[in-house]
């Protein structure tokens, strides 16, 4: 089956129209609205947003560096790891509330129409926006996933692992890459039990049913696990938290453009030094305070 699949682009069927009764029960278990869970990023509630890592029994962070916010209800450990975020002692209300949601979300997604089905392996696969279905385990080594967006930013995908019951996803040299467009946020991954990756370049958002094990390599995402994380040597940039950390990933372009200084008079104050434009003479501001507006200047020069 995988060399009928390598390097193949598989394109989701339409969507056949879900059994009112499917509908009903999966507006039964979410919180939040039916169409903002399905088909599109998990990540959509504001309590889980902030997480990069948040896990059911314990998080557990050696050598790694992660962007983003850190919790457990249970226990959380960091040792010689940067935390660009809140790392949440056990137990917080703020970690609570997100686990709770992520619970929710977790057994929503269980209700997703699945648009295809794919054999455990995925290396080599092409795959355009769809939710995609592997009935047991999935394990891929030394392999590439392209997703292809077809120029669209906001297209979504849904990997669900283990929809037979059992299944888990295993990774080693395991590399996601996004193409034509497609965005590493907008990428989630449910999964019946455990997730272990090993110098892997992953993205998306996990949301694990068991255990989840990160050794090397990078995550480009969240992890959510009902049971514990524990990540080696990994570097992790939450979606929401990819400001802090200046990459252009995820859709939006975080290179800021600097301000500019007024450099003379009708366009009003920026706020900004402008280089020494008032010769020294605080009441010649060329920021127009209410000064008078003095000479453009040269910026960074002493005259």
């Amino acid at each position: 089956m995988k060399n009928q699949q390598a390097h193949r682009t598989i394109r989701p069927r339409t969507r056949s129209a879900k059994l009112v009764t499917t509908m009903l029960a999966a507006m039964f278990f979410s919180a939040t609205p039916l169409h903002s869970v399905l088909a599109e990023n998990v990540a959509g509630t504001d309590s889980v947003d902030s997480f990069a890592v948040l896990g059911g029994t314990a998080v557990t962070l050696t050598d790694s560096t992660v962007i983003g916010d850190v919790g457990s209800p249970v226990a959380v450990t960091v040792t010689t790891s940067t935390v660009v975020g809140t790392v949440y002692p056990a137990g917080d209300p703020v970690v609570l509330t997100a686990y709770s949601d992520f619970l929710t979300r977790y057994d929503a997604l269980a209700f997703e129409q699945c648009d295809s089905f794919l054999t455990g392996d995925l290396a080599g696969l092409v795959l355009t926006p769809g939710v995609y279905c592997i009935e047991a385990a999935s394990t891929t080594t030394n392999g590439t996933l392209t997703l292809d967006a077809q120029g669209d930013a906001s297209a979504n995908w849904l990997f669900k692992i283990g929809t037979g019951g059992t299944g888990a996803l295993t990774g080693t040299g395991f590399s996601v890459v996004m193409d034509n467009g497609g965005q590493p946020c907008n990428v989630s991954w449910w999964v019946a039990e455990a997730v272990t990756m090993s110098a892997s370049s992953f993205k998306g958002n996990i949301l694990a049913g068991a255990d989840t094990t990160f050794t090397g390599g990078s995550l480009i995402g969240q992890v959510l696990a009902q049971a514990g994380v524990t990540m080696t040597g990994t570097d992790v940039f939450a979606c929401s938290k990819l400001d802090a950390a200046k990459d252009k990933s995820c859709g939006r372009d975080h290179d800021k453009k600097k301000d500019r200084c007024n450099q003379g008079v009708g366009n009003g104050p920026e706020g900004c030094d402008p280089g020494r434009s008032n010769h020294g003479d605080d009441s010649n501001s060329n920021d127009e305070e209410g000064g008078t507006p003095g000479h453009p200047g040269r910026k960074g020069h002493d005259d």
